[in-house]
């Protein structure tokens, strides 16, 4: 499991912003949007770290 430091949302490929003033984070690997990052409802509902994350690799 990744240190709780390292996993974060605005770190991962697979998170974006939605444009649903409802639900703006969305996660593109969990298939869902939430009124919350995504990795607090994960954690929330599983008690862990989000298993998905994947580190985005920088610009130019």
């Amino acid at each position: 499991m990744k240190p709780a430091a390292t996993v974060s949302c605005r770190f991962c490929r697979h998170y974006y912003i939605t444009h649903d003033a409802r639900f703006p984070y969305g996660c593109r690997a969990m298939n869902f949007k939430s009124k919350r990052q995504p990795l607090q409802d994960v954690r929330d509902s599983t008690g862990h770290d989000c298993q998905t994350f994947a580190r985005k690799t920088p610009r130019g």
